[in-house]
């Protein structure tokens, strides 16, 4: 078979329990419990599978009930997956405490599993069936540092594509030596200053710090701010529109990179790839889901319409 893309990185169990009131740190406090199948790679495979995109997944995870529950929810999506099972391990974990608006109090990220996930295994056979299938790739920063420099090398050498999502400040840092490599970077404002090792004055100003950090192109987003886009000849401003409620902020990052790579492989310019990307992740914002379960190619036509156009400054 044929693929349109093949995701690499974090698919494993998401936890997050939201607030009912105001926070009261150092106490009790009432709200609800939501427990589902996410990670940054899951996430957007998820999207493109929902956008009529042919997608592979290869995560690993472990060999539980958990991972189990991704593989399920991952066929339901419409995703081929391709997991790499570590039977005497736990499938990794996604815990986060919400505000009763949706906005991140505190996370904790059980995800030691991921650094098992070793270049070495990207010689196996199957993942050289996968590249050689894939014309463009995806990956996120769940992965070890060496891992993403190997898949980027490797992407270079074929003449593939590759993205990435930057996913945490922390977790930045292992894109660091592969930025020359990769076609793209999904990041939002505290990511990009990691990666830029600098901070920007305007949101305008990040293609200036990331280009000088070695990137050629990406995306920095910043909530209900600006979010900026730029390849090595262009770059576009959006401003993103105003949500009356917001159900969750959980998954919008990966709805951004999916709806902004659907637009990518219909070979949509930049200022409209921004639109897509916009439009998915406002789409996720209403959900109470990571990923929208009722997401259609039709639905993000009609999110597109009320996304404005983007501000192309060069």
């Amino acid at each position: 078979m044929s693929l349109d893309i093949l995701v690499l990185g974090g698919a494993h169990i998401d936890r997050r329990g939201r607030l009912d009131g105001p926070t009261r740190m150092g106490a009790s406090n009432p709200g609800r419990w939501l427990e589902e199948p996410g990670g940054g790679a899951f996430n957007a495979a998820c999207n493109l599978a929902r956008l009529d995109h042919r997608v592979r997944l290869v995560a690993p995870r472990g060999g539980d009930a958990y991972g189990e529950r991704v593989a399920d929810a991952a066929e339901q999506a419409g995703i081929e997956d391709c997991p790499v099972v570590f039977l005497d391990r736990a499938t990794p974990s996604y815990t986060a405490i919400l505000e009763a608006d949706g906005n991140l109090i505190v996370a904790l990220a059980d995800m030691a599993l991921y650094d098992f996930f070793s270049a070495r295994r990207l010689r196996s056979r199957s993942m050289r069936d996968s590249l050689a299938l894939a014309p463009r790739l995806l990956c996120d920063a769940n992965l070890p540092g060496e891992t993403i420099l190997a898949l980027a090398t490797s992407a270079s050498r074929l003449g593939k594509a590759i993205a990435a999502i930057a996913i945490s400040p922390a977790k930045a840092t292992r894109l660091k030596a592969s930025l020359p490599l990769l076609d793209h970077v999904f990041m939002n404002v505290a990511e990009a200053e990691v990666l830029a090792s600098a901070r920007a004055a305007r949101p305008a100003d990040w293609p200036v710090l990331l280009r000088k950090a070695g990137l050629r192109a990406g995306t920095v987003t910043m909530g209900a701010g600006a979010t900026v886009a730029f390849d090595e000849n262009c770059i576009a401003l959006l401003a993103p529109p105003h949500l009356d409620e917001i159900s969750d902020v959980t998954g919008a990052g990966d709805a951004f990179a999916a709806g902004y790579l659907s637009a990518c492989i219909a070979d949509e310019p930049i200022h409209e790839a921004l639109r897509h990307g916009t439009a998915c992740a406002a789409i996720t914002l209403l959900s109470p889901h990571a990923t929208a379960q009722n997401l259609t190619p039709d639905l993000l036509k009609s999110g597109l319409a009320l996304v404005p156009a983007a501000a192309i400054l060069s």
